[in-house]
């Protein structure tokens, strides 16, 4: 046996058989499946559906890898400019083509080219980054009367403010049902914008996974703590129009708990192994 660290991941060592290299964790009871697969090639845009995706250490290969941002290099999402929730974007990572669908029905399209390197603002954080050549910045421009542009990250680098530490986010069926409770009416889980949803745990039980190592589909991930939650959870994720007081709700039966963040509502974590899941995918403690 042999102990190696994950490159990007402080902290995470992984051991593994010297004899084909395989992990020699254990696995533990399935206690959860997949259910739901979400992503978004550009960040703010609305989240898509998925069958399929293949997790690496930098996260979903083709979730999250383009953002926005200001005349003065900060990211700009959903939060500051809700009618972004109104445009569909499409990535092929094999052909790197690139389609931004407006609510009139025209698509922005083309292959990527990169240009100048950047390390635009993102959150608390700087992001290696290139600018993007093409129409999109241009349009996306028009259509929000901000003067954006439009930026890809760098190919090691994850497109989330958390780092390799947070590259994979989840949430339960149940934990989505017991907020409908508190809110009197139904939930787009859509509006958390989460990598992974799950089914077959208690509502919240989620939260106990945070220190601990799951195999999810093929891939493995230790999750690192809880998302705490803003104002883009209050919004329609199809519209961008405030329709729900989240963070009223989440402050009236979550606010005391003893979580990383405040008004959490699922859990985030890093890659330890990569790999493909799918809806259906069983989910597993690693013991």
């Amino acid at each position: 046996m042999h102990r190696r660290a994950l490159p990007g991941v402080r902290g995470i060592v992984v051991t593994t058989s010297v004899r084909g290299g395989h992990d020699a964790a254990r696995i533990g009871p399935e206690v959860a499946t997949v259910t739901a697969l979400f992503t978004v090639p550009v960040k703010g845009l609305r989240l898509q559906s998925r069958e399929a995706l293949r997790l690496e250490t930098t996260g979903a290969v083709d979730d999250r890898r383009f953002f926005l941002i200001t005349h003065d290099d900060r990211m700009v999402n959903a939060r500051r400019l809700r009618m972004l929730c109104n445009l569909v974007a499409g990535y092929d990572p094999v052909s790197r083509w690139l389609t931004v669908l407006f609510p009139d029905g025209k698509a922005v399209e083309g292959p990527v080219q990169l240009g100048q390197r950047l390390s635009p603002q993102f959150f608390a954080r700087e992001i290696p980054a290139s600018l993007v050549i093409g129409p999109w910045a241009h349009a996306l421009s028009i259509y929000t009367g901000r003067s954006l542009r439009l930026v890809m990250v760098a190919d090691d680098t994850p497109g989330t403010d958390r780092g390799f530490e947070g590259t994979v986010s989840l949430i339960s069926r149940a934990t989505i049902v017991r907020l409908e409770q508190e809110a009197g009416q139904a939930v787009d889980p859509r509006r958390f914008r989460m990598l992974i949803e799950v089914d077959g745990i208690d509502a919240h039980e989620e939260d106990s996974w945070v220190g601990r190592q799951l195999q999810i589909g093929g891939a493995t991930v230790l999750f690192n703590g809880h998302v705490g939650r803003c104002i883009v959870t209050g919004l329609d994720p199809d519209t961008g129009r405030g329709d729900m007081p989240t963070l009223e709700l989440l402050s009236h039966y979550r606010m005391q708990l003893d979580t990383t963040e405040t008004l959490a509502l699922g859990v985030f974590g890093g890659v330890l192994a990569p790999g493909l899941l799918r809806r259906g995918d069983p989910v597993a403690l690693v013991e």
